[in-house]
């Protein structure tokens, strides 16, 4: 196996491409910050890919909800901020926005993987 053929993939489950709304607000010790809304790029069980006009910092911690098509109530979930790029001018927000779900229900990501199994 040559050098070019190892991936460095570090994630455990696969992204699968979604357009779905998410509102997120950065998790502070004693402030409540405002949701901000916005739409996925990509989803998996482990995390999961949006846009924002919003510098975020990779140190920060995030709150997210997004719904996804046929279920009642959001997904809720704790997030780690993995990366940010600026995005290419194609795209409707500034930055994207790479998030490993630190912090979420065993039934949440059921649901999360039965949805995407189902694409």
């Amino acid at each position: 196996m040559n050098e070019a053929s190892i991936s460095t993939e570090k994630r455990q489950s696969p992204r699968v491409k979604t357009s779905i709304p998410v509102r997120y607000r950065e998790l502070r010790d004693g402030a409540e910050a405002v949701g901000v809304g916005s739409l996925t790029s990509n989803v998996s069980t482990g995390g999961l890919r949006f846009g924002t006009d919003q510098f975020i910092s990779t140190a920060r911690r995030l709150i997210l909800e997004f719904d996804i098509p046929s279920l009642t109530q959001p997904i809720k979930a704790v997030s780690q901020v993995a990366w940010i790029q600026k995005a290419n001018g194609a795209d409707d927000y500034q930055y994207q926005v790479g998030s490993q779900f630190m912090e979420i229900t065993r039934k949440d990501q059921e649901l999360i993987g039965k949805y995407l199994n189902g694409l």
